[in-house]
């Protein structure tokens, strides 16, 4: 048997003894595994600065692995995927988050959000961490970042003229899977008609939709101009994901590489909200071009109407008391 042990081995193992001694974390000292799912395609600008914005702040301490158009979980089981363990990074939709915190619906309701300023006041505001502090408590997810993604606007096949929500009546309007979201169209004034976000160019081609909600640039990147003939200019959602990290793996890093994960976070934040404000100034003329007819409708009366239908809705006696009131006054 030898016995001989060097001065290296001696002095790794008393510090190996003296962390389980006194408790102290023992963080790996390997590159840490990062698994991102998106339901963004590879060729939306928000993948691009995915991997040339938050992978390259990243650095070489990170095995980062992407997967975008829902190649890797569909699109709204990132949440359990997260809990389970595993998926370590998604950019969430709030609607997602509000299946397991009700709470979280005073946030996706229509309207709510005056504009992208209002939005990130919200979010930095006692308001939103409060509502950042649930996910954590409740679903073991810790939120980095709330990247602007664009305004949600209406875009529709008919050449119908849309200017009220009573324009809308049997309207096929495709929205996301889940309660939340189809309330939304149910609100507008539309008929809603759950689909995956892939699916959607084919189903107005056909015919089984008549419509579709989303910021301009994503209208662009899925060239969902080629089978509609207008955007309607209604801005109902300010929208925005909640580009997250599971609990579980923020605390199995070191205070250093934390700090790594959130400064890129943030820096992709800052890209994703700048490029989303970019295409609102540009895509406009874009979709004219194409031959889109672009107008705004009375947009006082979808708000007046859709906070109307929420007010009375199973959904507001969910919302924090006092909460709303903070919101407005922002």
């Amino acid at each position: 048997m030898n016995l001989h042990v060097n001065r290296r081995q001696l002095i790794s193992g008393a510090a190996a003894l003296c962390a389980a001694g006194t408790g102290l974390p023992a963080w790996s000292q390997g590159k840490v595994a990062l698994i991102y799912s998106d339901t963004v395609t590879e060729q939306d600008p928000r993948a691009a600065i995915m991997r040339d914005v938050f992978a390259k702040e990243l650095g070489a301490d990170f095995d980062f692995k992407p997967y975008f158009g829902a190649t890797l979980f569909k699109q709204g089981t990132e949440p359990v995927a997260m809990q389970r363990g595993n998926l370590d990074l998604a950019n969430l939709a709030a609607f997602d988050v509000q299946k397991q915190i009700p709470a979280w619906s005073i946030v996706t309701t229509p309207y709510v959000f005056r504009d992208v300023a209002h939005m990130q006041k919200v979010f930095a505001s006692d308001v939103g961490q409060s509502l950042f502090k649930m996910m954590e408590d409740k679903m073991g997810i810790k939120v980095l970042a709330v990247p602007y993604i664009g305004t949600r606007h209406l875009n529709l096949k008919p050449n119908k003229k849309i200017m009220t929500p009573a324009d809308l009546a049997g309207i096929k309007l495709r929205m996301p899977g889940g309660e939340g979201w189809q309330f939304v169209g149910t609100a507008l004034g539309a008929n809603p008609t759950p689909m995956a976000f892939t699916e959607v160019y084919t189903a107005l081609q056909t015919g089984a939709i008549d419509a579709q909600d989303n910021p301009l640039g994503a209208n662009k990147v899925m060239k969902f101009y080629e089978v509609t003939s207008q955007v309607v200019l209604t801005g109902h959602l300010i929208a925005n994901n909640l580009f997250s990290i599971a609990l579980k793996k923020w605390q199995s890093m070191s205070p250093a590489q934390q700090q790594k994960v959130q400064s890129a976070a943030d820096k992709f934040a800052a890209a994703i909200t700048a490029q989303a404000q970019k295409d609102e100034r540009e895509l406009v003329d874009f979709f004219k071009a194409q031959g889109q007819q672009i107008y705004a409708p009375d947009v006082a009366a979808f708000r007046k109407h859709v906070l109307d239908v929420y007010s009375k809705s199973k959904f507001a006696a969910d919302w924090p008391a006092g909460m709303l009131d903070k919101i407005n006054t922002l």
